[in-house]
């Protein structure tokens, strides 16, 4: 009578959701630097008096980067 153990990485592919979830967070990080950088485009085209009032700085803006263009 022989017997079988199955660990997480056997039949439920542990090694590919690795890969997968890797994947998928990566493509989310990516996704939110970019809606981060169209926000920051939006508010570099406001006055320095606006974005003061609403507690951002111009200069801090500037090097975070901007896409002043939509995709």
């Amino acid at each position: 009578m022989a017997t079988a153990s199955v660990t997480s990485t056997g039949l439920h592919g542990g090694a590919r959701h690795g890969l997968f979830r890797r994947a998928l967070d990566r493509m989310v990080s990516a996704r939110e630097r970019q809606a981060r950088r169209y926000v920051n485009g939006y508010l570099l085209s406001l006055d320095d008096a606006t974005l003061n009032a609403y507690g951002y700085d111009r200069s801090e803006l500037e090097h975070e980067g901007s896409m002043t263009f939509p995709y």
